[in-house]
């Protein structure tokens, strides 16, 4: 039995793909072309625009890891219209869907019309919830200046505390739903309690052997950076900055978080530092 990966190639992805493989599981990759993937496992041809790919994919796998293309409201749900038509059609035996840092809390929006879909399908289905993802404090322009100058600068308020944790934590949680199907809903990913900018630099001081501190960062400046990077795909990044500037917090519920329902905890912050080889 494989467990078929959306994105094996990819940030969320491939460490799930390199879990599964870990624990001795068959893995088979979802990509667009399978001539080219270098990953483990087999690979398969998919395309969220067409469902008949997606139908074949599914039929007769243990389970299915997905995660929704990056695109505007409308591709986004077109791909999550896709992707239930073919999970109904093909009836795979698990189904798990990260969130990729947002919530359900819109009930129009793509994950959740996708997550309802499947649930009135009938298909056993855990989503998994994490939030802000530390493999963000290792874009050069944030990780640099913490080596350079000891200073950890990041578009959050000092006291915004937030259930951090990275792309490995969400692959051992992924693992762990893809193998236990009894456990359905949501399974909040990320550090308890939450950690202030102040915790994060306390980790980069403990990993650099050197004098660390935080500084809270205008989400427009911290835009103009990204912008350099990624493009025009850098403006949503920052309103959802912004929008954080309006909350509370970011901390997942305890009740639902994955060290509750599945007993595993994400890794220190300084010890994902040492895995990034920071």
């Amino acid at each position: 039995m494989t467990y078929l990966i959306h994105g094996a190639t990819g940030a969320q992805g491939a460490p799930v793909a390199a879990a599964l493989t870990a624990a001795g599981l068959d893995v088979t990759a979802a990509v667009r072309t399978p001539s080219t993937y270098e990953g483990p496992g087999a690979a398969v041809a998919v395309d969220f625009t067409d469902t008949a790919s997606l139908t074949s994919a599914y039929r007769d796998v243990g389970g299915v890891f997905v995660h929704l293309p990056i695109g505007s409201p409308a591709q986004q749900l077109a791909a999550a219209t896709a992707v239930a038509d073919a999970a109904e059609a093909s009836r795979p035996a698990r189904v798990v869907v990260s969130t990729s840092g947002y919530t359900l809390e819109d009930p129009e929006s793509a994950l959740a019309v996708l997550v309802r879909r499947l649930d009135e399908a009938g298909i056993s289905t855990a989503v998994v919830q994490p939030r802000l993802y530390l493999e963000n404090l290792l874009l050069p322009f944030v990780a640099g200046p913490a080596k350079e100058r000891g200073v950890l600068s990041y578009p959050i308020r000092e006291d915004y505390a937030v259930s951090w944790s990275s792309h490995l934590d969400v692959a051992d949680v992924v693992v762990g739903l893809l193998r236990d199907s009894s456990i359905t809903g949501i399974v909040g990913v990320g550090a308890l309690p939450g950690l202030l900018g102040k915790d994060l630099a306390a980790s980069f001081e403990a990993r650099l052997g050197q004098p660390v501190s935080f500084e809270s960062r205008d989400p427009d400046d911290f835009g103009t950076d990204l912008a350099r990077l990624i493009g025009p795909g850098a403006a949503p990044v920052v309103d959802s900055y912004k929008w954080r500037a309006t909350q509370p917090d970011e901390v997942i519920d305890e009740a639902t978080s994955a060290q509750q329902r599945l007993g595993i905890s994400p890794r220190s912050v300084t010890d994902w530092l040492g895995q990034m080889g920071v």
